[in-house]
């Protein structure tokens, strides 16, 4: 990998991470473009860029990361507890499901769904809920039962956390922030299994890629979830649709 592979990955995990567009279906398709393999070094390099996301999260929202804010993290660990189980029972059979077709086909299920949900998503002031400290823990499990879709390629971690947010009650920046925070535990727990499943590889990897790819993807995503919630404040998830199909049509007309 060269350190301009590294860069445009870092740039695409950092920006794609967060938003409801599916970070893995970019990174599987910018890989083929750049004709980067898909080797353990290249997935060595993937956890690195991931955990750049996390810190993004915690430095972000750093003052969400101390014991007054036990109850919001409950929640947040009970939203995690439906994904965390299912992907672990059904690890195999979810990583057989990587194609691109597949990866197509659910950017534009996902998008119809935004869309759709955004057409009936009549907010009224008073009852939705705009703080994520007032989530409650049943909207919690329903928002980590969306979650699980998310295991499909190209569903879109975010944007499964984000519908399943919009359903139960809370406005679009309490969902967006919410799946932010879920992303901890998620990525976490995924990145932590993959750096001890192939610590060994980073011995052979490229050191100044990784550092590049790294920093890269750590500014990206922190910028891009400061600019998300300033977007949140005058505009929809109607765009991220529209996004959705029209990326999923370009798939299945290329590859295809």
């Amino acid at each position: 990998m060269t350190l301009f592979d590294s860069v445009i990955l870092g740039i695409i995990e950092g920006f794609t991470e967060f938003l409801p567009i599916s970070s893995t279906g970019h990174l599987i398709v910018a890989s083929q473009f750049l004709g980067i393999d898909q080797t353990s070094v290249t997935k060595a390099y993937e956890v690195i860029i991931q955990f750049a996301a996390i810190l993004a999260v915690v430095f972000n929202y750093k003052e969400k990361f101390t014991l007054k804010h036990i109850s919001l993290w409950t929640k947040v660990f009970l939203a995690f507890l439906p994904i965390g189980i299912v992907g672990f029972i059904f690890s195999h059979q979810i990583k057989a499901l990587f194609s691109i077709n597949i990866v197509a086909t659910m950017f534009i299920i996902g998008g119809i769904i935004f869309l759709l949900v955004e057409k009936f998503y009549i907010p009224k002031e008073k009852k939705l809920t705009k703080d994520v400290e007032d989530v409650t823990l049943k909207q919690s499990l329903w928002i980590g039962i969306a979650q699980v879709f998310a295991l499909i390629p190209g569903t879109s971690r975010a944007g499964a956390t984000i519908i399943g947010a919009l359903l139960v009650g809370l406005d679009r920046k309490a969902s967006a922030e919410f799946s932010f925070l879920l992303a901890f535990p998620v990525m976490g727990a995924v990145s932590g299994y993959d750096l001890l499943k192939h610590y060994h590889e980073f011995s052979s990897a490229n050191i100044e890629a990784l550092a590049v790819g790294f920093f890269v993807a750590f500014i990206v995503a922190y910028l891009t979830i400061k600019l998300f919630l300033k977007f949140l404040e005058k505009f929809t998830f109607v765009a991220f649709g529209v996004y959705r199909i029209l990326f999923g049509v370009i798939l299945l007309t290329l590859f295809n």
